[in-house]
């Protein structure tokens, strides 16, 4: 007999208790006062005793009366071959006809509950070219247009869309060395625009003491027209593309779109997204001569260009 460390009453006592309730109909509730336990327990024994008798009344282990099933070595070793085939969960447990959740409980366990764990991530590869226009980072964002304070500001889908107003695109170059960035919002990205941006970008940089040597780009269409790279070699510049699918290639110029998002496009309630272009400039002052950079020691891109050009 397991009898609860705590109970008011054993077995026998439960079955008098229940017996002249049954036997003599006094009030269930009363007897349940008079032996100092709730009426709710005294309920709960009188069903286990109408439906098993006196041995219901004895208490119940705590534990699981079914155990949770498991794999076997052999069956183990199998779905760790199968998930490292990279076999989904139903599959693995299909061919080792065990159920799904037993199965997914044991890999979950070895840490092989989901696809990316079955392969250690690739390192992350960090570089930076030494001098100043060694490498241009370019790279484009769709920006919508609007004519009046938009969504991320109001809270209002309804009220601050603007039908019909369309999309431009923000072209950026950025310097690999110093971090210097130049911007422009065009309407496309189109191969013209893409290639008179360019022009205008190995000007600027140019105008800012950096001779342009290489540019990367992603893979869209534009990178990868003959005017591009007709453009590309008569600026004497050596195209480059990232890989197909692997952004983080571009990483310098996919970050700074990330911060150009933030501190301006979406950092005030612009009245229009022309207003928000006549705001570029300013933003890109601050930018290159004011805003500090962690992966420059604290500098700003116009800092770290006056140290490159001291040490050369």
């Amino acid at each position: 007999m397991h009898t609860h460390p705590n109970a008011r009453l054993t077995p026998l006592g439960r079955e008098r208790l229940l017996r002249r309730h049954i036997e003599h109909s006094e009030s269930l509730a009363s007897l349940a006062d008079q032996a100092g336990i709730s009426v709710r327990s005294a309920y709960k024994w009188l069903a286990r005793y109408r439906s098993g008798g006196a041995t219901a009344l004895v208490d119940r282990r705590s534990v699981r009366r079914t155990q949770r099933r498991t794999l076997d070595p052999q069956q183990l070793q199998r779905a760790v071959d199968l998930r490292h085939e990279r076999c989904t969960l139903r599959r693995v447990a299909r061919v080792l006809a065990a159920p799904l959740s037993t199965v997914g409980r044991v890999l979950k366990a070895l840490g092989l509950g989901r696809l990316k764990n079955l392969q250690p991530a690739e390192p992350v590869r960090r570089y930076q070219w030494a001098q100043p226009g060694d490498m241009i980072h370019v790279d484009t964002k769709q920006l919508a247009r609007f004519e009046r304070v938009g969504h991320r500001i109001t809270g209002e889908r309804r009220l601050g869309s603007t039908r019909g107003a369309g999309c431009e695109k923000a072209h950026v170059a950025i310097d690999d060395a110093t971090r210097l960035a130049y911007v422009e919002v065009l309407p496309d990205e189109k191969q013209g625009t893409t290639v008179g941006f360019l022009l205008r970008a190995v000007a600027w940089f140019d105008g800012q003491g950096i001779s342009c040597k290489r540019v990367l780009s992603d893979n869209g269409s534009a990178y990868r027209s003959k005017p591009w790279r007709e453009a590309c070699s008569a600026l004497g510049l050596t195209p480059k593309r990232t890989r197909p699918y692997t952004p983080r290639t571009n990483g310098k110029a996919e970050r700074f779109i990330k911060t150009l998002l933030a501190e301006w496009a979406y950092s005030m309630a612009f009245q229009t997204s022309t207003e928000r272009s006549r705001w570029l400039p300013r933003y890109l002052a601050i930018y290159n001569g004011r805003r500090c950079h962690m992966a420059l020691a604290g500098r700003t891109p116009i800092q770290q260009l006056g140290l490159l050009r001291a040490t050369e």
